[in-house]
Order: C-alpha cells, then structure tokens, then sequence
C-alpha cells in the first residue's frame, strides 16, 4: 500500500513495478532529474523531462492519467508531484527513494541519452519500464 507524505502517494520499487506491469493502469513514469544524471544512470524506458522544464508542459498533459515521478532521492520528485496535485491532476505518485533507491536494490539502469524529450510530445511518454 502507497505511502502518503506531504499529501502525496509514494510507491515503493514493488508498488512501482507492479504499476509498470498492470496495462489496465497506463501509467505515465517521468524522470525528472537533470540530463547529466539521467544520462549517468536511469531506469530503463523511462523518459526525461527535467523539473525546470515539465512545468512549462503541464498544460498540455491528460489530467485524467496516472503519473510516476522520478529523481535521484525523492525529493524533486516529490515537489513535481505536489505541484501537479495543486494543478487539479489526482493520479499523482512519486517514487520513494528515487534512483538512489533503485540502485540500492540493485535493478537494472541504463545510461546514455535514449528517451530524454528534446522535442515534446505525449506519443513520447507513452513508454512503458523496459527491465
């Protein structure tokens, strides 16, 4: 059962992994970290949209989808989250512990540039984890 702090539902790898499994749910994950970590390290599939730039995109995100945020600890995330709660989207997860988390437990990560969002679309957060 998600965890609720400062307002917010907060899922742990297991919760997050079963969000990532269920196709009923259609969850949309974000990374919002800044390109130079999600580069060094990030959950597989998951796309980057920085916390200085998703702002800008609200508006032209489903209100009605499910959300998962993701950074290095939990901590912007969280504030992503609770910025997206304050802008009427009720669906709204962060990831507890974020990347620090998922390292910890040893799950796969991949590096390079593969789905940071340059150019937005919502065809580009349809991605689902890929592990």
């Amino acid at each position: 059962m998600a965890q609720i702090i400062e307002n917010i539902s907060h899922l742990d790898t297991q919760e997050l992994l079963a969000l990532s499994a269920d196709p009923d749910r259609q969850a949309i994950f974000i990374d919002v970290r800044e390109p130079e970590e999600y580069e060094a390290a990030h959950i597989p599939g998951i796309p980057l949209i920085p916390m200085g730039e998703i702002i800008d995109l609200i508006e032209q995100l489903d209100p009605d989808r499910e959300y998962v945020f993701v950074c290095r600890s939990g901590r912007r995330s969280l504030e992503v989250a609770k910025f997206f709660s304050a802008n009427g989207f009720e669906k709204i997860h962060n990831y507890l512990g974020g990347m620090l988390q998922w390292q910890q437990e040893a799950h796969k990560v991949a590096a390079g540039r593969e789905h940071i969002i340059d150019a937005f679309t919502l065809e580009q957060l349809e991605r689902k984890i890929n592990l």
